[in-house]
C-alpha cells in the first residue's frame, strides 16, 4: 500500500495527497455486499491547495480506474454549504460527473474528456466517476478544480441517502431506492472553454474574462497565476 501511495504522490507537483479509502465511501456505495469482504484499499487522491490566489483555491484529484463490486469507482460526493459554485477541467482520462440539486429536484450527468470543463452550479452536489474498464496501471483520471477557499463541503446529506439518486454500474444507471422521488436523469454536454460559462453575463468585461482565463490556464501550467476578478460571484458565493 505504501508503494502505491508514494507512486501516486508524484503525479502532481510532488505534494502528498489526502487519500480516500474504501471505508470512507461505504456509506454511499451501491454494492455494499462486495464492500463487506473487500480490503480497505485507497481509491483516490486529493492534492488540495496547490495554488491559491485572491480567495480561489486550485486543487487536483487523481482517480485510478477500479471497480467497486458492480459499481465504477467514484468520489464520495458532496454539496456545498452556502451558494458556492465550482469549475472543473479534465487533465487526463475520461470522466462522468453526476450533478444533482439539493433534495434531488433535478439531476443530470456530464461525460467529459481531456481539455473539457464542467460547471457545478450553486446549490448542486456532485460526484465524479471514472468509467474506465482499464487496469489500475493505466493512466488515471486526473481532474483540476477551482473553488473558493471559504467553500465548505456537506457530505452528511449524501450519506443519509446512501449516495446520489443514481449509481453508475456495469449495467448502466441504477436508481437509489433510498430516495422517495427520483427525477428523470438528463444528459448535458461539457464546456469546450470556460469562457462559455453562463455566469459571465453582460457585466463580464473583456479585462475580467482575460484575468480569469490567465488564472485558470496558468494553474495547470504551474506558472504564477494572475488574479481572478473579484466580481466572480459564481465561485465566491453570496
Amino acid at each position: 500500500m505504501e508503494v502505491k501511495v508514494n507512486r501516486q504522490s508524484k503525479i502532481v507537483n510532488q505534494k502528498y495527497p489526502e487519500i480516500r479509502y474504501l471505508s470512507d465511501l461505504i456509506p454511499v456505495l451501491f454494492d455494499r455486499g462486495w464492500a463487506k469482504t473487500a480490503k480497505n484499499i485507497p481509491l483516490y487522491y486529493i492534492y488540495r491547495g496547490l495554488k491559491t490566489k485572491n480567495g480561489i483555491r486550485y486543487d487536483v484529484t487523481v482517480i485510478p480506474p477500479k471497480m467497486l463490486g458492480e459499481e465504477f469507482v467514484k468520489t464520495k460526493g458532496h454539496y456545498h454549504f452556502g451558494s458556492y459554485g465550482e469549475l472543473y477541467k479534465i487533465l487526463t482520462g475520461e470522466s462522468i460527473f453526476l450533478i444533482q440539486k439539493k433534495e434531488a429536484k433535478d439531476v443530470y450527468f456530464v461525460r467529459a474528456k481531456r481539455g473539457e470543463y464542467i460547471l457545478i452550479p450553486p446549490h448542486y452536489g456532485h460526484t465524479i466517476i471514472n468509467p474506465s474498464l482499464k487496469t489500475e496501471s493505466s493512466s488515471p483520471l486526473k481532474i483540476a478544480n477551482w473553488v473558493s477557499k471559504d467553500c465548505q463541503s456537506d457530505y452528511k446529506s449524501i450519506e443519509r441517502k446512501r449516495g446520489f439518486c443514481y449509481y453508475y454500474t456495469k449495467s448502466g444507471w441504477v436508481k437509489n431506492k433510498f430516495y422517495k422521488q427520483i427525477p428523470k436523469l438528463k444528459i448535458k454536454r461539457p464546456l469546450k472553454s470556460f469562457t462559455e460559462l453562463p455566469f459571465m453575463g453582460a457585466r463580464w468585461k473583456k479585462s475580467a474574462k482575460k484575468s480569469f482565463s490567465s488564472f485558470v490556464s496558468s494553474s495547470t501550467r504551474r506558472t504564477k497565476p494572475s488574479s481572478p476578478p473579484k466580481s466572480l460571484k459564481f465561485l465566491y458565493g453570496n
